[in-house]
């Protein structure tokens, strides 16, 4: 019989304990089809917002209606929509790149100012295109840290394990709204190895809920029960030595698309991963956004649960490669019992 795999949990990460963790054990229920992720009917909802403003532009333009309109504007609605789509919710995780010397790949570079001058406001990013072997020297993005942003990459890397362990906590402790965390490089490389293959999966978050208790006049008080809240999760590698993690609700983000705003944002910083078979992560849960410090670090620590797996976590694995693949046999019952194991 296959031994079983102990995996090493994100160090540090859940030092306070979760308010009573074991609750969400039973009864969850009240949970949402996640077949339907994408932004089910958001284009109608656009269009019915803007109506009116539409129809008054069709006949400022001459147009009969706003049909006519979406017609004259189709090449530029369908440039914009390309530069906001989000791999896995409103475009395939994996999309084929264009032929080499096609007529799209030609027409690119005329396309016309005023479509290539788009901003993309979106928090969610696309893929950036695959590393080169001298990728790793270049500075990465706007906007994205990397550890020596926080500590002197020069001088730790003659320090001792726990010792740079210890920095890191000290750096991140004064801010309330902080996650950080420090895991071995093993069990770093296989969470990225399939986070490449699954950008994007679903984790269960458990919520009491009041339940009314006996009929009216009963004068029977009611009672809490479990439910479970969906929460969206989506990596991106901005640069090779730097990935990070978002989380939002499924409901913001069938709202919303990838204009949603996430509640929890995660990095992690590989740099000094051969040298001290370390890597260390960073993150911030922004305030009054529906989601605890500790939720959060409920979120994280089921997330990798998920993306790393031994032979007991096989179930687990199944529903990632479902949920990439959009398996109509994907099933929020099977999640939730995969999620109680983990406990």
């Amino acid at each position: 019989m296959a031994s079983t795999v102990r995996v090493p949990t994100i160090r540090h990460l859940l030092r306070q304990p979760l308010n009573n963790p074991r609750a969400c054990q039973r009864r969850w229920a009240q949970v949402q089809d996640v077949r339907f992720l994408a932004t089910h009917g958001a284009q109608e909802r656009v269009l019915a917002k803007y109506k009116e403003k539409l129809e008054s532009k069709a006949k400022e333009q001459g147009m009969k209606d706003v049909s006519e309109l979406k017609e004259a504007y189709k090449e530029k609605i369908d440039q914009m929509r390309k530069q906001a789509a989000v791999p896995g919710a409103t475009a395939p995780l994996t999309p084929p790149p264009p032929p080499t010397g096609s007529p799209d790949s030609t027409s690119a570079s005329s396309t016309s100012p005023s479509s290539q001058s788009t901003p993309r406001t979106s928090p969610w990013p696309s893929p950036p295109p695959a590393p080169t072997p001298s990728s790793s020297t270049r500075p990465p993005p706007p906007g994205v840290k990397t550890l020596n942003s926080f500590l002197d990459l020069s001088k730790i890397l003659t320090l001792p394990r726990k010792e740079i362990e210890t920095l890191w906590r000290i750096r991140h402790a004064s801010n309330p709204q902080s996650l950080h965390f420090a895991l071995p490089a093993s069990t770093f490389n296989a969470l990225l190895s399939n986070a490449k293959r699954h950008p994007a999966f679903v984790i269960p978050l458990p919520r009491q809920v009041a339940e009314e208790q006996g009929g009216s006049g009963s004068g029977a008080e009611g009672t809490s029960g479990q439910a479970a809240e969906l929460h969206y999760l989506q990596f991106a590698h901005p640069h090779p030595q730097t990935t990070t993690l978002l989380f939002t609700s499924l409901a913001e983000f069938k709202l919303r698309g990838e204009y949603a705003s996430p509640h929890t944002t995660i990095t992690f910083h590989s740099e000094i991963a051969d040298s001290h078979d370390l890597v260390l992560g960073q993150g911030t849960v922004v305030e009054n956004r529906g989601v605890s410090l500790d939720e959060a670090r409920w979120l994280v620590m089921c997330m990798q649960k998920f993306y790393v797996v031994g032979e007991e976590g096989r179930g687990r694995g199944e529903l990632l490669e479902m949920f990439t693949r959009g398996d109509g046999g994907f099933r929020v019952e099977q999640l939730l019992e995969e999620t109680e194991k983990i406990v």
